[in-house]
């Protein structure tokens, strides 16, 4: 089938192979036609629909005299009465009962060769499940090299234009190019990088749209010592994508830009120089606005390394919007905005004055820029420096840029937009089903396209959302999930929020105390201020015991009974701490009607303290 279609019998004794002789296009027709029902039955009936557009009279018999045939060819020492083993009639049609087809040797091939492989492909007979990493990247790749030699031409090759050809030939084609990228991931894996370029060089330039291809490509240049020849293929794919498809690169081609950046050690086996990087990216990268771009990429990567790297991130990232600005390029400039798409999970900003001039730089470059993709990224990005804001322009940006990324292919888009989306979800109390609702979908759209900072941030998101419901058993399933994933991705932030939640499932002082240690060292100014005395404060409310005096920081106003608490996921928490700290009677009424929608939720949204049902309150 990987070709014209034929057939061949091989003498197992020589491994002489005869040619069989299958007679007209018809009879080839009929047999191409059983084999892509995989053995199951296909009536005469619809064999003569799928063989001719207008039957003619007689049709029903012509394809009983192609099956006699066929069974004469493939089967010439059966005796004239003796029942047909290969082509066999069953109820009111036929199948061909075999497993010696080229197209189902080359799909073992693949599912051989790994996860990804046995995931995609099933072929007749074989077993569940796929031997991936326990198959000797030798062996592996001797058999894909084999499984590709099968391949004669285009899969059915003289049915390209038959309606039940179509599916099949567009599957075996897919697994082709994939089996061409696992033949090159494998040699990277052996140490042929070299060998893997030329086949990943032609395959990229006759399939531009196929991303891992370009990514294998670069690696490659680059582990074979040309640096600079991989950020050049990097760049030609993001030119390649844009330009033919309208579509930014996705999250893996801009992570080993920044890899190759970073030099980091896992692209080398063995590890390797940054000064080596270095002089090959200043010779590839002359440009200034080549550099600015390329420094979003590296504070990206920089921002989830840790306290430290999230601090540097911020505090270079106005500068690299400045230097953008300065140059005069609006399309650079919203380049440089909206490629910073780290996922946040605390919804007060660590850096008001900050925020509020990305926002000032993002709505300036916003009305230069049609393209859907691009629009989407600046509009995430005034939605997420936004939070707790009380502006409606904040939410409105928020459901605009996934209104823009649900209508276009790219996960990684619409992963940041929900981002926004979920800050913006905080500007009443009772909210918590609607962000549970967005984290289940980034944790979903993460597993599919291997995107695990989202994924992180979806399992937060729910984790917070279960401590709104008092679930802590679903609560606690997140948690493990998080810290399974920041262990794997080295994500040292991320236990910030798990401890804290630990803390507050085990609601003592001195939890919440050995919690708080950790944000010390992590940069979030935002989340850090004063949210240890308010937890402490929380603890004394839920036990009837006064609230101690301490510096609350931001949170003072609403410790001592302030109204109109800011959007955020410590709104039901001052509310609630205003129902039990005042004696007004108009802010009770006000603390009780903004209580309302969540009368069946715990004041615990932020997953990092709570005041107990808020029934309670309301009480």
């Amino acid at each position: 089938m990987l070709g014209p279609v034929v057939a061949w019998e091989q003498e197992p004794a020589d491994l002489t192979v005869t040619p069989v002789d299958l007679r007209g296009p018809r009879h080839r027709a009929v047999l191409a036609r059983l084999i892509v029902a995989r053995g199951r039955v296909v009536p005469a009936q619809v064999l003569v629909d799928d063989l001719w557009i207008d039957p003619p009279a007689g049709a029903l018999s012509a394809v009983r005299t192609f099956v006699a045939a066929l069974r004469r060819a493939i089967e010439p020492e059966r005796a004239p009465r003796e029942p047909a083993r290969l082509l066999v009639t069953s109820g009111p049609g036929y199948a061909l009962k075999t497993t010696n087809v080229d197209a189902w040797h080359f799909e073992t091939a693949v599912r051989a060769s790994g996860p990804s492989g046995g995931s995609a492909v099933r072929a007749p007979g074989s077993r569940d499940g796929s031997v991936g990493s326990m198959v000797p990247p030798e062996e592996r790749l001797a058999e894909l090299l084999a499984g590709l030699g099968l391949w004669r031409g285009p899969a059915y090759a003289e049915f390209v234009d038959e309606p039940w050809a179509l599916a099949e030939r567009a599957r075996l084609t897919e697994l082709r190019l994939h089996a061409v990228e696992q033949i090159a991931e494998t040699r990277l894996e052996l140490g042929l990088a070299a060998e893997a370029v030329p086949d990943l060089d032609a395959h990229v330039t006759e399939h531009p749209w196929r991303e891992d291809a370009w990514r294998l490509l670069a690696l490659a240049l680059y582990r074979s010592e040309r640096q600079g020849d991989a950020l050049a293929v990097l760049r030609r794919a993001r030119e390649t994508l844009v330009g033919q498809l309208g579509v930014d690169p996705g999250p893996a081609l801009t992570r080993l830009e920044t890899d190759i950046l970073n030099q980091a050690a896992h692209l080398t086996p063995g590890g390797s120089v940054w000064a080596e990087t270095t002089a090959a990216y200043d010779r590839a990268v002359g440009g200034t606005r080549a550099r600015i771009e390329s420094t979003v990429g590296l504070l990206r990567n920089l921002a989830v390394t840790g306290g430290g790297g999230l601090e540097a991130a911020r505090r270079h990232r106005l500068a690299a919007i400045a230097a953008a600005e300065e140059l005069g390029d609006p399309d650079l400039t919203a380049r440089v905005i909206g490629a910073y798409d780290v996922p946040a999970i605390w919804t007060r900003s660590d850096d008001e004055a900050q925020a509020a001039a990305i926002v000032a730089a993002a709505e300036r470059a916003l009305p230069t820029q049609d393209h859907a993709s691009i629009r989407a990224r600046l509009l995430a990005t005034i939605a997420l420096e936004s939070r707790g804001s009380r502006s409606p322009r904040a939410r409105e940006a928020a459901l605009e840029a996934e209104q823009l990324a649900r209508g276009l292919d790219d996960p990684a888009l619409l992963a940041f937009t929900l981002n926004g989306v979920f800050m913006q979800t905080c500007y009443r109390a009772g909210l918590a089903p609607q962000r549970d609702a967005i984290g289940a979908e980034l944790v979903t759209l993460s597993q599919r396209h291997n995107l695990f900072t989202y994924e992180v941030l979806g399992h937060l998101i729910r984790l917070q959302s279960a401590c709104a419901r008092a679930d802590h058993t679903t609560a606690d399933e997140h948690a493990a999930a998080a810290d399974a994933l920041a262990a794997r991705h080295e994500l040292p932030l991320v236990a910030v929020f798990t401890r804290w939640y630990a803390a507050l499932r085990d609601d003592t002082p001195e939890s919440y105390r050995a919690a708080a240690a950790l944000l010390d060292d992590a940069g979030m100014p935002g989340l850090s201020a004063g949210l240890l005395p308010l937890a402490l404060a929380a603890h004394a409310v839920r036990h009837g015991d006064p609230i101690p005096t301490a510096d609350y920081g931001p949170h003072t106003p609403w410790v001592h009974g302030s109204p109109d608490p800011p959007p955020g996921l410590l709104l039901e928490a001052y509310w609630a701490l205003t129902a039990h700290s005042t004696q007004d009677p108009e802010l009770l009424a006000r603390a009780q009607a903004a209580l309302a929608p969540a009368a069946d939720e715990h004041a615990a949204g932020s997953g990092l303290l709570t005041l107990g049902p808020i029934a309670d309150s309301l009480r």
